[in-house]
């Protein structure tokens, strides 16, 4: 489905740009839509494209030698993904799957590469986007050495905290996946956290009431 000039227009990496330019990839531009659990890239494909999530919520996984999932990051919607492969022209580093139904917005490697290098603007976001996810990456290194159950969710916690707040909080099974553990264990470390009131439920979102108690059991504190 072609893509209109104006849906270009809102996305943070594009918004800069002259709308001649924005107008010329809107014609080339494609839009799909994708099923809950459906696999937008697979790993090991060439990056043909830059991709763009309209709305929905995107997933970036592997798999471990046992075949276990393994969540990395999670893609948000105006974010920009699939950059990797297009910057390095090698294949796709892991997969991303559609946590709910979602429509993607693609631009070919053609297209969008001379574009992302020739702006200032964009190749500085590509840059940071890149160095954000590298620092990202390590940290989830970090995190995933944490002794306990309880650690490693209130680590991952502090890291998605905004304020005291963490809009659209994952799901229990997102957050097991990123953490390499059971969707159980992840519930009864929120039954904690919510019995002492360290965070609380806000429709989609999660409240953290008492930052500095969160960051202590990330640090090893006693459950007690």
């Amino acid at each position: 489905m072609p893509v209109v000039a104006s849906a270009l227009t809102v996305l943070p990496l594009l918004s800069h740009l002259p709308q001649v330019t924005i107008a010329h990839l809107a014609q080339h531009a494609q839009v799909h839509s994708y099923a809950k659990r459906e696999v937008v890239l697979h790993k090991g494909a060439s990056g043909q494209c830059l991709n763009f999530l309209l709305d929905g919520r995107l997933q970036g996984l592997d798999f471990t030698a046992d075949a276990r999932e393994v969540g990395l990051y999670f893609v948000q919607p105006g974010d920009f993904f699939g950059e990797v492969a297009v910057v390095d022209n090698l294949p796709q580093p892991e997969y991303v799957t559609a946590l709910m139904r979602s429509q993607v917005i693609s631009i070919s490697k053609e297209l969008i590469r001379p574009v992302l290098f020739a702006v200032p603007q964009l190749a500085e976001a590509l840059c940071m986007r890149l160095s954000q996810r590298l620092r990202s990456v390590s940290e989830h290194r970090r995190i995933l050495g944490l002794a306990t159950p309880v650690q490693r969710v209130c680590a991952l916690l502090t890291q998605m905290d905004t304020q005291g707040r963490i809009p659209q909080v994952p799901t229990h099974q997102e957050l097991a996946i990123m953490l390499s553990l059971t969707r159980e264990t992840v519930s009864r470390v929120f039954q904690l956290l919510q019995g002492r009131s360290i965070v609380e439920r806000d429709g989609n979102d999660l409240l953290v009431l008492m930052r500095p108690q969160l960051a202590a059991l990330a640090e090893g504190a006693e459950v007690g």
